[in-house]
């Protein structure tokens, strides 16, 4: 194995992978240089490691095929990058990336027998013919897990390096390369050393059609994402109003309808704001289209975060790049908590009229080109919520008993809204056959 690995070019240089460390292991174990015992040891550990990524993201069958599949998915070097951003045009380049995956494909074609049968050990026939136990969605990344065995499964019926290379590089123009390749949305970790991006794992499946109501919003927020994937100019947009009308579900539902054209969201709180320019500054460049989200973003009199804010939007030195939009959700209209002394026009410690104050921060929400308000719904928007709930939700109820236990449960769980619909849709399966 470790003379393989040692002729990658590209996909090379990762010491701490799992496949670095089993080559490793291979060496010693050809070389003799250690004993069967510590080999064993070693062995075992990195199977550990297999099995750790199989668990995360579902892999069932051949784990030794997926786990090298997930490795060249998620490898970015300027090869991979490159392709997906373009497609695999001609180059040199793909000259030894080809070499190195005539590497993998005699990976895939391993023989493990020979260091099963010295050391005594099974795990490798173990892992290439693995029944996973069967777990619920939300233990594991579907979305990754399925792509990931799809296109293990076409890498074993590669005839040679050539149609090995064009799955690959299919693969990283439609979907790309690395964590944003694979993940629909994002959270970020700040620190002393830049950003960091964590995968948000099973996020809501929630669809635009499963909102019930609320047309015209859906209508306005898909318009301007759509002129958003499609490369045309679109606003940053700001979603209002009442608490439990759907705003941070439409945000959800809107990744995932355009996940597929190449939109990723990036969850960001208020005291990252400091970070806003690392974040954008390491997605600029990226073969996506990123929303940045704010989910009920509000500002309190003393809060000075609405800076960084507005200089990230507009009027910062740098541009805000093309491929990213900032999409808010607040109760607030203006964002910013309003006081009587901002009101009075006193002058204040610093010299500045009171009146400026304000204006400098309810001028924030004048850069959200999109302003789309959502209402509490009346009594009849409300049933009509219920009702289209409990149809999707196959509910065997009739419309009159829906309404009058709605009615009931709306009075005593915070009054009318979409999230009170929902709630007693999820009482109703919960508690009725």
């Amino acid at each position: 194995m470790y003379r393989e690995v040692a002729k990658l070019i590209i996909y090379g240089n990762h010491e701490d992978t799992i496949l670095m460390k089993m080559s490793d292991i291979f060496k010693k174990f050809d070389r003799d240089e250690e004993t069967p015992d510590k080999l064993i040891s070693d062995i075992y550990e990195q199977i550990k490691r297999i099995l750790e990524v199989a668990t995360d993201y579902g892999f069932d069958k051949n784990l030794w095929h997926n786990y090298l599949t997930f490795y060249l998915i998620t490898n970015e070097n300027p090869f991979s990058l490159t392709c997906e951003k373009v497609g695999a045009n001609d180059g040199s380049v793909n000259e030894f990336a080809k070499n190195d995956f005539k590497v993998f494909m005699n990976l895939f074609n391993y023989d493990f027998r020979p260091i099963e049968a010295a050391l005594g050990i099974n795990c490798f026939s173990l892992i290439s013919d693995y029944k996973a136990i069967v777990k619920k969605e939300l233990m594991y990344n579907k979305n990754v897990s399925e792509k990931v065995q799809a296109l293990s499964l076409k890498l074993e019926t590669a005839k040679d390096e050539n149609e090995f290379f064009n799955y690959v590089t299919d693969f990283y123009k439609a979907y790309g390369v690395g964590m944003f390749g694979l993940n629909k949305a994002f959270r970020v970790i700040g620190g002393d050393n830049g950003v960091t991006f964590t995968p948000i794992n099973n996020m809501d499946k929630v669809m635009l059609d499963d909102l019930i109501g609320y047309e015209i919003q859906k209508k306005k927020l898909v318009e301007n994402t759509e002129a958003f994937v499609q490369g045309r100019k679109a606003n940053n947009a700001l979603l209002f109003g009442d608490s439990g009308t759907g705003k941070s579900t439409s945000i959800k539902a809107i990744v995932n309808e355009y996940y597929d054209q190449g939109l990723r969201m990036i969850e960001i709180y208020k005291h990252q704001f400091k970070d806003l320019s690392n974040v954008i500054a390491s997605i600029k460049n990226r073969n996506y289209k990123f929303i940045i989200y704010m989910d009920d973003l509000s500002f309190e009199e003393f809060e000075i975060e609405y800076k960084f804010l507005k200089a990230v939007i507009e009027g910062g030195v740098e541009t805000k790049p093309d491929n990213i939009l900032i999409y808010a959700t607040s109760n607030r209209r203006h964002l910013i908590k309003e006081t009587w002394n901002d009101r009075n026009d006193l002058e204040s410690n610093n010299g500045l009229h009171r009146s400026d104050t304000i204006e400098e921060k309810l001028s924030l929400v004048n850069r959200f080109g999109c302003q789309i308000s959502y209402s509490k719904p009346s009594q009849k928007e409300f049933f009509d919520i219920v009702i289209g709930l409990a149809r999707k939700n196959n509910v065997k109820m009739t419309d009159e008993e829906l309404m009058a236990e709605a009615n009931k449960w709306e009075l005593s769980h915070g009054g009318i809204s979409g999230r009170t619909a929902q709630q007693f849709i999820n009482y109703c399966l919960g508690g009725r056959e």
